[in-house]
């Protein structure tokens, strides 16, 4: 051991009391801030792994039309087109679905493809009736752009692919019409009634697709909602999801078709999140505001009771630097024991929260709280408790540095 660090233990045991303070403050702050970025980024992510189970990353829907203009290159009659984005309107739905399809599965990023046909129906059940939206898929390829097959709570997808008359609806909509595995409803459309049966039934916790959605398969779709051709959208699955907003944009620009990344789709409920993971990381880094409050106070008292010691340790030979040091060091060893009781305070309760039992239903489902275990949590509580613990010490460790061992002895020491 250095005699800087000894001398720095030395002056630790004279502030027992208030060294502990600091130290229990760094303590809550670490591990507070941990838990809490722990908790919002896991909704988070759960959510995003929601919204991308069930809507896809990418979705292409309306084709654009843009409006073109001849202009005059020289004034004698030569001349060239021009596509402006003002006059551009959008024709809903896509024509050509197949050709779409084809000309997306080009792109590098592009994991699975799924067209989707959609209309509103009437359902009827001998319970109740309820507006609701017919989704036309193909189960196959739909699967590859969304999480529908580990969403089903009740039943069997594949009693869906194996029967032409199936469908799936959501669970809110099974309690709502009172239905259940196997019993029939039937759909209205313009006058025409049809039976259909429950093959399964699943769960997204998105209470506006839980209530309202029922999936049919394709063939069966374009029949009741009568559109022999074309396509509602195209949902197109990403193996980098984070990648979706520059895909968005070269698929419209490529495609002519209007596409939306989910970042734009969800931008909302993502800012709110992103609040929410801010607010908490100020509001418990008040912790190791204190923490540093209380460091900067028990090391100007040192100072103070030490002038003696520290006109000593000058007096043999010790630089200003020497000084500094001391202090910093005793700063150091309280952040570094306060940061590693944080940690393990923080990855035990963010552990106990994991298994708190709640029940969320609206924009996801979740039983248990949703944590997300990230080293950078950890790396950034630290990096705030060494920020405001070792900028608190600075003033006292130079100021100590300051003293001569004459104007100790002179009693004239500021």
């Amino acid at each position: 051991m250095s005699p800087n660090l000894h001398i720095a233990f030395r002056f630790l045991t004279a502030k027992k009391r208030a060294m502990l303070m600091s130290l229990s403050c760094i303590v809550l702050g670490v591990g507070l801030f941990v838990v809490t970025q722990a908790t919002t980024s896991g909704f988070e992510q759960f959510f995003i792994r929601t919204i991308l189970g069930t809507n896809g990353a990418i979705r292409i829907e309306d084709k654009i039309q843009y409006t073109i203009r001849s202009m005059s290159a020289d004034g004698y009659g030569s001349d060239y087109e021009i596509r402006t984005k003002e006059g551009q309107k959008y024709i809903e739905g896509i024509e050509e679905p197949k050709l779409v399809i084809d000309a997306v599965k080009r792109f590098p990023n592009v994991a699975g493809v799924s067209e989707v046909l959609h209309g509103a129906v009437i359902m009827r059940s001998a319970f109740k009736n309820e507006s609701v939206r017919v989704y036309g898929i193909n189960v196959e390829d739909h699967l590859k752009v969304s999480d529908l097959e580990r969403q089903i709570v009740r039943g069997v997808i594949d009693d869906f692919r194996g029967t032409p008359s199936g469908s799936l609806i959501g669970l809110e909509m099974a309690r709502r019409l009172q239905l259940e595995v196997g019993e029939s409803y039937q759909l209205e459309i313009g006058g025409q009634l049809r039976r259909y049966r429950v093959s399964a039934i699943y769960e997204t916790g998105v209470s506006d697709i839980d209530r309202v959605r029922v999936y049919l398969n394709m063939g069966e779709a374009r029949s009741l909602l009568r559109k022999p051709t074309g396509a509602s959208f195209i949902q197109v699955g990403l193996i980098e999801k984070d990648r979706a907003v520059a895909d968005a944009a070269h698929m419209t620009e490529v495609l002519h078709h209007l596409s939306k990344s989910w970042q734009e789709r969800e931008k909302t409920w993502l800012e709110v999140f992103r609040a929410l993971r801010i607010s908490s990381a100020i509001t418990v880094s008040v912790f190791t505001l204190i923490a540093g409050l209380a460091m900067f106070n028990t090391l100007a008292m040192i100072v103070m009771e030490k002038t003696k010691e520290i006109a000593i340790l000058r007096s043999m030979g010790y630089t200003r630097e020497d000084i500094s040091r001391i202090f910093i060091w005793q700063a150091t060893i309280v952040l570094t024991i306060g940061t590693v009781l944080g940690w393990i305070l923080g990855a035990g309760i963010t552990y106990a929260v994991s298994k708190t039992p709640i029940s969320i239903r609206g924009i996801f489902a979740a039983d248990t709280f949703i944590v997300a275990w990230s080293i950078w949590h950890y790396v950034a509580a630290t990096l705030t408790a060494v920020v405001m613990v070792m900028l608190a010490s600075l003033v006292p460790s130079r100021r100590a540095a300051r003293l001569e061992p004459g104007d100790v002895i002179r009693g004239t020491a500021q």
